[in-house]
């Protein structure tokens, strides 16, 4: 009897192993969304932020869709602000915050993601101060005042963790520029080509004496030199320079760049009463004289050139120098501001009042919102585009 129960019991396990191996498999995981980002939520419209500093050191971050502010933790001393569109790097006597702003896009050429998250305090990177920064999808390269410089490996910072790459140095005064694959590195009056490990491949043929100001922009990267602006493209895998002379009789050269992200039309202060205006797509400098000026930048192509006088009046210039629109944006004899500009405003700093302006510059130059943040809105970029 035990026997033929053992028996039964056996054929019932075989019975339920076949059942078992005879199920279907799971079905696969669901393809992952074109533009999935994890932690970050995908939206239709720009997600633009400003990172405002005092120079006593608080520090927050504005969302201009909802105008909530976040403070964030005091870095004494702040000396500077700069962003690459993402994250904001605050520099303070001898050291660079990291703040990711939780606001950024991403350009695919045919078309464009735009994503919001958390804002993150990430740590600081010891560098000499102020810091300037550029970076690309993978490399972000921080520079400091004397010409050294990190490199941070992108997607961990995403991610919130801080992770070198490689350090080098650079012309003092001048930032590294992660470009195609590369990054590009001023060494004296030479542009060298590095690999992303730091490491020389090559040389721009075209020298650029006594470099100062660079812009990352569609048609190639822009070093300022002492007689123009010296261009950097890419041809066939090769690196190439373009020099983009001063005209005749110039003014007194630029030393930085001011521009909407990614636009081929650079603004730079010419002395104190005058700007410089390039234009990328036609090789050309145009110099329009402003009067005492304070701050500038430009819209982008076919559009305005943006300046801030001493006076505190905001002006609006067509390519050709004619001043088209005016409005007192901040008191006469203000600390200088800065101009961010995207797609459809600008803004502009009142350091002393701690506001920040929002300016309509299709419209005349009207104010369309004033955000009051209270202690000195002393360095403000704005992030997200």
């Amino acid at each position: 009897m035990k026997r033929r129960r053992l028996q039964g019991f056996s054929i019932a396990l075989a019975a339920l192993a076949l059942s078992a191996c005879s199920q279907p498999p799971p079905p696969p995981p669901p393809p992952v969304p074109h533009g999935y980002v994890e932690g970050a939520e995908e939206t239709a419209e720009v997600q633009s932020r400003l990172i405002v500093a005092e120079g006593g050191g608080a520090l927050r971050v504005l969302d201009l869709l909802t105008e909530e502010t976040r403070d964030l933790e005091p870095v004494p001393g702040v000396r500077d602000v700069v962003t690459d569109g993402r994250f904001g790097y605050v520099s303070d006597a001898d050291s660079v915050h990291v703040v990711d702003s939780g606001a950024w896009t991403v350009d695919h050429g045919d078309h464009i993601h735009h994503y919001r998250a958390e804002i993150r305090e990430l740590g600081e990177v010891p560098l000499a101060t102020p810091v300037q920064a550029q970076s690309d999808k993978v490399i972000v390269a921080l520079s400091g005042a004397d010409g050294a410089t990190v490199l941070l490996n992108r997607e961990p910072l995403e991610k919130g963790r801080i992770e070198r790459v490689a350090d080098l140095r650079v012309e003092p005064g001048t930032v590294a520029v992660p470009f195609e694959q590369h990054v590009l590195a001023m060494s004296g009056d030479a542009v060298r080509v590095l690999d992303r490990a730091g490491a020389e491949t090559g040389r721009i043929p075209e020298p650029c004496p006594e470099p100062a100001g660079t812009a990352v922009t569609r048609r190639g990267v822009v070093f300022g030199c002492a007689g123009g602006a010296l261009l950097v493209t890419t041809a066939d895998g090769q690196f190439l320079g373009e020099k983009v002379s001063y005209p005749p009789g110039a003014a007194p050269r630029a030393s930085a760049f001011h521009q909407r992200p990614g636009s081929d039309t650079l603004a730079a202060l010419a002395g104190e009463d005058g700007a410089w205006l390039l234009d990328l797509s036609s090789r050309y400098w145009k110099h329009v004289p402003t009067g005492p000026v304070a701050a500038v930048n430009a819209v982008g192509a076919g559009g305005s050139l943006l300046a801030v006088g001493t006076d505190g009046t905001m002006r609006a210039y067509r390519e050709d120098g004619t001043e088209i629109a005016r409005n007192q944006v901040i008191p006469p004899g203000s600390p200088p501001p800065s101009i961010q500009v995207d797609t459809s405003r600008a803004y502009v700093n009142d350091v002393v009042a701690g506001t920040v302006h929002e300016i309509d510059y299709n419209d005349g130059l009207r104010i369309a919102r004033s955000f009051r943040l209270g202690g000195q809105a002393a360095h403000v970029v704005e992030t997200g585009r």
